[in-house]
């Protein structure tokens, strides 16, 4: 098989990216750099990334290389095989580093270290080298941490960095939050914190080490809890659906489901949602004049506000707020794939999926360029479905590409027409 050519254009078309991360905060960073145009290797270990045998599965794939968790994050990416546990295999990436720009992984502190792969070791090889890090709770190199050893997992740094600790019905438990925020946050933390290495190299001429905690990269984004705390000297618990600073900002119930409103802080929002009411006194009644008097009265402005939207269905409600008050409708997967908005924007992308006949959706990256084509997608390799063609393109000979598969130091489908594996 031949390898998939890197994007003919995009930002960063020209850099090469070896990511020898795995499960979701490492390849949702790479992921975004080959959205925007970077050659990016997947190094997998023989048994391949564990999401491969997530799932989930679409009827009719009795291939089983990858599902649509393995498919959704690599997708633009090559896949290669190499096991880092073997001499040989680290002597591969040593020499894949010589010319890479960017190196990515998300193993505890010291594992790379171990087998000669750690950012000192190749940065004396390669001076330009980036290395991005994601990490549960960081690198020594740049903060010595009591917990440093400890494993993560996104419900970890969700967790301990304070997200699940506001999300819930007020006065109840706390509530993981839906999607992987744990280690998609990070993910993008680290993915500006590359590119900016990227452009200090431009002007030093040097690489740098790149560190995210996902621990730090939630307590980030839960910034306002900090605040809060600070300055109020109480810790926020679980708010439910509305906000503790603004009101009405929240979710309400519908007819026929929920809705997001925002009529705050902008004091006209407010003003322009009691006239949609039918309530216009509200907006002129100093009780409720600005962001602060409603905050005091919120549970007597989101009663009234409640009662109208409820008798409403959202449909009715997007008639009546769109395009005045900051307003959407709580969507579910389903409608997202009927949105028009999705549509225009090319959001939901179709790719191909190695043992079906038929396309499969992903979703695709939100950044756009004025001026230029829409996103390309390209489905996510098959394990080590371009090991050979990456090493020939690093140099090696077909006899040594034969002494590293015989040492198990190197795997996967070959391009010679190997069958692809069976997970």
């Amino acid at each position: 098989m031949a390898a998939v050519p890197a994007p003919a254009s995009g930002p960063l078309h020209g850099l090469t990216v070896l990511d020898l991360s795995r499960m979701l905060a490492g390849p949702f960073c790479t992921m975004v750099l080959a959205d925007l145009g970077a050659t990016v290797l997947k190094v997998e270990p023989p048994f391949g990334d564990m999401t491969r045998a997530q799932g989930p599965y679409a009827e009719g794939d009795e291939l089983k290389a990858y599902g649509g968790y393995f498919q959704s994050v690599n997708r633009n990416k090559q896949g290669l095989v190499v096991d880092l546990t073997k001499p040989e295999g680290a002597e591969v990436i040593r020499r894949l580093a010589t010319t890479a720009d960017i190196l990515v992984e998300n193993y505890r502190p010291g594992v790379m270290e171990r087998r000669g792969l750690g950012y000192e070791q190749l940065a004396a090889i390669n001076p330009r080298l980036i290395y991005t890090a994601v990490r549960g709770f960081g690198d020594p190199r740049t903060g010595v941490s009591p917990i440093q050893d400890w494993p993560s997992y996104d419900i970890v740094s969700q967790a301990m960095g304070g997200l699940l600790g506001i999300t819930g019905p007020v006065g109840g438990p706390p509530v993981k939050a839906g999607p992987g925020l744990g280690d998609t946050l990070p993910a993008l933390f680290a993915a500006v914190g590359t590119l900016a290495a990227v452009r200090e190299r431009e002007i030093t001429g040097h690489g740098r080490f790149v560190d995210v905690g996902m621990y730090d990269a939630v307590v980030a984004a839960c910034e306002r809890i900090v605040y809060q705390y600070s300055y109020q000297g109480v810790a926020p618990g679980p708010e439910g659906n509305a906000h503790p600073l603004l009101c009405p900002f929240g979710l309400f119930s519908a007819r026929d489901g929920f809705v997001a409103l925002a009529a705050a802080p902008a004091d006209h929002h407010w003003v322009l949602l009691c006239e949609v009411m039918g309530r216009p006194e509200l907006g002129a009644d100093p009780r409720y004049a600005h962001n602060t008097d409603r905050v005091a009265r919120q549970a007597e402005v989101l009663g009234l506000v409640g009662e109208w939207t409820g008798r409403h269905t959202r449909a009715q409600l997007a008639e009546l707020l769109g395009g005045k008050v900051p307003f959407g409708p709580v969507n579910t997967a389903d409608s997202l794939f009927d949105d028009p908005h999705l549509k225009a924007r090319s959001m939901l992308q179709q790719v191909e999926h190695p043992g079906l006949d038929r396309p499969v959706t992903i979703a695709a990256t939100p950044i756009r360029f004025a001026g230029g084509a829409e996103p390309v997608v390209r489905r996510a390799p098959l394990l080590g479905e371009h090991t050979d063609a990456v090493l020939r393109g690093c140099g090696y000979a077909e006899e040594d590409i034969a002494r590293l598969r015989t040492a198990g130091a190197v795997g996967g489908v070959s391009d010679a027409g190997s069958p692809p594996p069976t997970l």
